[in-house]
């Protein structure tokens, strides 16, 4: 897919005008990604925000006790990014790593700063960063407040290519649970 294709998905670009969309294209670089790469690693300053046009990420963090724990997954048409780490130029707290090879677009902090006069470019980046902070929220309470096998029947419900193409122990520690109790979970679906 080329750029202009992939980022018209993003941003519908029938709300810029000609100059602004001129402007937003010569911003974004591609990025091929290869399996286990990573695109912010933890401890070091985001430099890039990301647009996932193929491929699987997560990101993830290293417990008190030594376990990697998945955090988050993306997948297609997500934005990566570690917001804290980009706009406060603080290091990660996380890393982001590559589950499968794939491709994004990536754009700087200066070049975003100079799309961010265009009114329908704020208003993808603000509706999309309310996006990602509901979603955090609603994992936060999940994690809390439902049991395992809802967690992740309910991962499987709204995002089943998650499911399908990333290893079982990602998705174990994303729910908050372990290896086996998510097999029993597995096999109690499927009966």
């Amino acid at each position: 897919m080329n750029k202009d294709h992939f980022l018209n998905r993003i941003f519908k670009f029938e709300n810029f005008s000609s100059e602004e969309l001129a402007l937003v294209l010569r911003q974004f670089e591609a990025v091929h990604f290869n399996k286990n790469e990573y695109l912010i690693e933890k401890g070091k300053v985001a430099s890039y925000y990301y647009f996932l046009e193929t491929g699987f990420l997560r990101s993830y963090t290293i417990d008190t006790e030594g376990n990697d724990i998945t955090t988050k997954f993306f997948s297609e048409n997500d934005i990566v990014i570690d917001w804290h780490s980009y706009f406060l130029k603080k290091p990660c707290k996380e890393s982001i790593q590559a589950l499968t090879n794939g491709r994004c677009w990536k754009i700087s902090f200066t070049n975003f700063m100079k799309l961010f006069h265009i009114e329908a470019f704020r208003e993808v980046g603000r509706t999309r960063l309310i996006n990602n902070y509901f979603e955090l929220k609603n994992h936060s309470i999940s994690i809390i407040a439902d049991q395992a096998k809802d967690r992740y029947l309910n991962l499987i419900q709204e995002k089943p290519a998650i499911v399908q193409n990333v290893p079982l122990k990602h998705i174990a520690t994303f729910l908050g649970i372990t290896d086996t109790s998510l097999s029993r979970i597995r096999k109690e679906i499927t009966l």
